[in-house]
């Protein structure tokens, strides 16, 4: 049986994808007999270059490559195909649109395969919101183009045991085609008051919860998947991402921390169902600051337990990597990692 993770949160910035690149080389590097596809579902197309080689390792040129092929090999190629007919579901090649990232970065898991990131959906986003919102007697429209992913998943016929999906930070129809396709969901926020309001503001875009007016009701996600009978991504852990050792001391900051905590705890308490844990401790995963770990990474494509201590070049300037960072960049993910 298949499990796909989807990582998401409404608000930019607080590593989401940094998180998912780790996290599915991790999983796929200590998992060798299972198969993991990842889903760029982001029109930047980060976690896409970071596979094939980052910065340095020419991983825009590979992905840029990708998308000038006859059929676009990414998930853009795949929308195209379904554009014409939305409605209904066409003879469906799934290897048009892979990647298989270890072919161009030695780095990343012979185990894991891509589905890459394409700028143009942006360009399809309003072609795809008016389809999906199109009348038609009869005819589910929403629904028919809300399963897109999941109609790609289901041609895969259990090829892969684990499917991450990297999804944009909006709440598009793209993004909401990959959250329906999810049966988990990774939430990263920060230590700050806007990630609080952004674990709100998912829980109302998502789960419909505390709505401003009743008039967006019928017009909810959940509520438009519940009336066909189908269920909803559960989150699965909420990765308090970005922490120092000054987060933690600091009053104000520990003082959010402490805050969304009981946030969550709350949620637990009066939606059980909506979370895969019952208790907040196993929601809640605490991610040190990657720092200049990190920063070399991303910019070499490497997952952290490839990454070596010690000065670097990087793009012509000399980069060093603290032993005691990177093992604290390790500890972290698989902190994650675990709960996977």
């Amino acid at each position: 049986m298949t499990t796909t993770y989807t990582f998401w949160n409404n608000k930019g910035g607080t590593g989401k994808t940094s998180l998912c690149f780790q996290s599915m080389a991790f999983y796929a590097d200590q998992n060798p007999d299972k198969r993991v596809l990842a889903i760029d579902v982001c029109p930047q197309a980060n976690l896409s270059e970071l596979l094939f080689g980052g910065l340095t390792g020419s991983g825009s040129e590979v992905l840029l490559a990708r998308q000038n092929e006859p059929t676009r090999r990414t998930i853009g190629g795949y929308f195209e195909l379904r554009v014409p007919t939305p409605w209904s579901t066409p003879a469906i090649d799934p290897d048009l649109y892979m990647s298989h990232p270890a072919d161009y970065n030695s780095a990343i898991p012979d185990n894991l395969d891509l589905i890459a990131g394409d700028p143009i959906l942006e360009l399809q986003a309003n072609a795809v919101s008016t389809l999906a919102n199109t009348q038609l007697a009869g005819t589910p429209t929403w629904l028919r183009v809300i399963d897109w992913i999941q109609d790609l998943v289901d041609t895969l016929e259990g090829r892969y045991d684990t499917i991450f999906i990297d999804a944009n930070p909006s709440f598009s129809m793209y993004t909401q085609i990959a959250l329906s396709a999810a049966d988990r969901l990774v939430l990263p926020v920060m230590a700050d008051d806007s990630s609080r309001r952004a674990i709100q503001n998912a829980f109302s875009l998502i789960y419909g919860l505390k709505l401003p007016s009743e008039i967006y009701t019928q017009y909810a996600f959940a509520t438009k998947l519940k009336a066909e009978g189908r269920g909803l991504p559960k989150v699965h852990v909420i990765a308090k991402n970005r922490l120092t050792q000054y987060v933690v001391a600091a009053s104000g900051y520990s003082a959010v921390l402490k805050t969304i905590d009981a946030d969550v705890k709350a949620l637990l308490t009066s939606n059980p169902g909506m979370f895969t844990a019952h208790k907040a401790k196993d929601v809640m995963v605490e991610i040190r600051d990657f720092q200049t770990a990190g920063v070399v990474a991303f910019a070499r494509g490497c997952p952290f337990y490839e990454q070596k201590p010690g000065r670097m070049d990087i793009m012509g300037k000399r980069v060093g990597v603290k032993r005691e960072y990177l093992d604290n960049c390790i500890q972290s993910v698989q902190s994650l990692v675990d709960e996977l």
